[in-house]
């Protein structure tokens, strides 16, 4: 289970790096806290952290489903995916937002593998 939360925790490093680009972004647009809209290449950093914590929300918990009722070693090899997702996620929606399914692709699928895997796993441990 080491893996899992050394994996746990990078994900949310992620999370608080994004959540730190958005600052920065406020500064460089001069988007006023509590504003969230206003130039378009700051709405596309707060749209990154926004979806980052919608997936994180069944992430986390997904993978400590997968994690003690299926494989811990295979949980934190899709949280490596994942993370890796959200990082392209990162990159190809800041440079245009068209840009954006390659990492919602490599982040999604291993959530909902992680959360299905898991409920699987728990039903098959009840019977």
């Amino acid at each position: 289970m080491e893996l899992v939360a050394i994996v746990i925790a990078l994900a949310l490093m992620e999370y608080v790096y994004f959540s730190f680009s958005v600052g920065m972004a406020r500064g460089k647009y001069g988007i006023a806290a509590p504003a969230v809209t206003g130039d378009p290449i700051f709405e596309r950093y707060y749209r990154v952290q926004e979806n980052t914590l919608e997936l994180l929300i069944s992430f986390i918990p997904g993978m400590v489903m997968f994690a003690y009722y299926v494989r811990p070693d295979v949980a934190a090899g899709l949280g490596v995916i994942f993370i890796i997702g959200r990082a392209l996620y990162f990159k190809g929606y800041i440079a245009d937002p068209k840009k954006r399914t390659l990492g919602f692709f490599f982040s999604f699928f291993p959530c909902l593998i992680l959360l299905l895997g898991g409920l699987a796993g728990a039903i098959m441990r009840l019977f």
